[in-house]
């Protein structure tokens, strides 16, 4: 054998010393030494080499490691059970996404109620965040124009209800809040004297517009063919000097019905052609088709409402028995004029439903006929946005064959759908039980970020909202 015996001593002691050639063997083995000395430099060369490479992947698996225990968690989330019915929209359009224009004449709205007899004092502050919903780097004096917090004075007690409550509402961007930049916002609402008591966290964005964006969606995707998915292709116009590298500078988020556990992010265009770039056929702009929403009304306790069984008064609140839901897989396609899973709060013969509608207990029931292994279910819609999963979970009855679940909703028009989330995942999908029929009508939030070289943030420079099956 080569080395038998003192070569492992010959091959620390070389490798210690770094290739050099002052070492001590035994005197039988120099001449074995002295005829492989070339090959052995070479591969003890490489293995130093290879040590490199192997510090290097350790240093990133390190750093990598680090950023994701770093990470922020940024989801719109309720952190206080007695926060509900929140909304984050335009003032404008209580129904499009979340998202308005810098220095624009429209505002984000936040209203929600919290629930209880007592009036609580309220403020809220913003975080900057890059187009992956990470704190970016500026410092609040760099995205906010004044003191980043602000008072909530908007608010109001319930009238004329069973359940008792305040009403809260602001707007933001405000003369209170003025925002300098754009991107996307993290906001914070609190209780006055304790900043770190966060009652809810909520997201939204402020765009430049300074691009153009157009897009369009379309059933003959690169998968199938007017079947089960949906296909979106979008272009980016600027004007000069706006955009120096297409290919490095943007990033480009989508997002289907505010489903933003599922948003998908491009970072290279499918080509560029002069002041137009391309983004196309790439499996990040495919999206499961789905199916309309299912809808209810609970607008007036004293009669019948749409998608509703009954309405009973059990002390101290009223209870909306819903009716009887079917999984729609094996369902052929049916058309109905939802809002893409929004809902609307109000009271019928009123016209201060933030404070005359009502809460009532809604039982919501899907009949399966079985129990379903796996994973479980959930309803789903943007009035569940922010509560946890135990919120929205259903448990199944073994004597009815259905899954049930009971959810505090305040009187109005509501967008839901039934979802299952496999067990050990985060995202949820309503495929399984909703089914996915290629002319559902769908909306896509195109949201494009650039970072120029040597910026310290993801400017939103410009969004669109493009329609399945228009």
């Amino acid at each position: 054998m080569l080395f038998s015996g003192c070569y492992t001593c010959f091959l620390l002691d070389l490798y210690a010393k770094k290739h050099i050639f002052a070492i001590h063997v035994h005197a039988a083995c120099w001449p074995i030494v002295a005829e492989a000395r070339g090959g052995i430099v070479l591969w003890l060369k490489s293995l130093l080499i290879m040590k490199k490479y192997v510090l290097a992947l350790v240093v990133l698996a390190v750093t990598v490691l680090d950023a994701a225990a770093q990470q922020v968690d940024t989801r719109t989330r309720i952190f206080n059970p007695d926060v509900r019915s929140l909304q984050v929209a335009p003032a404008s359009n209580r129904y499009a996404p979340p998202v308005v224009v810098l220095g624009g004449d429209d505002a984000i709205r936040v209203n929600f109620d919290l629930m209880g007899y007592s009036v609580h004092y309220l403020r809220y502050s913003v975080t900057h965040c890059n187009a992956n919903w990470q704190p970016s780097q500026l410092v609040e004096s760099e995205y906010v124009d004044g003191f980043n917090q602000a008072d909530i004075t908007d608010y109001a007690q319930n009238s004329g209800t069973f359940a008792g409550y305040y009403n809260y509402q602001f707007v933001v961007p405000s003369a209170q809040m003025p925002l300098k930049v754009s991107g996307n916002y993290l906001l914070k609402v609190f209780e006055q004297d304790n900043p770190d008591d966060v009652l809810f966290q909520a997201r939204f964005s402020v765009s430049e517009n300074s691009v153009n964006v157009l897009a369009q969606v379309t059933s003959r995707t690169d998968v199938d063919y007017n079947d089960s998915h949906q296909q979106l292709s979008f272009a980016v116009t600027a004007k000069p000097g706006i955009i120096t590298d297409a290919y490095n500078d943007l990033t480009a988020t989508i997002t289907q019905n505010d489903h933003y556990d599922s948003e998908t992010m491009v970072s290279k265009p499918l080509m560029v052609s002069g002041n137009r770039i391309t983004y196309d056929h790439m499996p990040a702009l495919i999206f499961p088709a789905g199916n309309e929403f299912r809808r209810f009304e609970t607008v007036n306790v004293n009669s019948l409402n749409m998608g509703v069984e009954r309405i009973d008064f059990y002390e101290p609140y009223y209870h909306a028995q819903l009716r009887i839901d079917e999984p729609r897989v094996e369902s052929p396609y049916l058309y109905d004029q939802t809002q893409q899973g929004a809902f609307t709060i109000r009271c019928s013969g009123s016209d201060q439903s933030d404070v005359e509608a009502d809460y009532l207990v809604t039982h919501f029931t899907l009949h399966t006929g079985q129990e379903w292994t796996g994973g479980t279910v959930h309803v789903d819609g943007v009035f569940a946005q922010g509560l946890t999963p135990e919120q929205t979970q259903m448990r199944y009855n073994a004597e009815t064959g259905c899954y049930e679940a009971a959810i505090m909703l305040k009187q109005g028009s509501y967008n839901y759908q039934y979802v299952w989330l496999p067990q050990g995942s985060t995202l949820a999908t309503a495929s399984p039980i909703e089914g996915d029929k290629y002319q559902t009508i769908n909306r896509y939030l195109v949201r494009v970020y650039n970072r120029p070289f040597g910026s310290r943030y993801d400017h939103l420079s410009g969004f669109a909202v493009a329609f399945s099956g228009q």
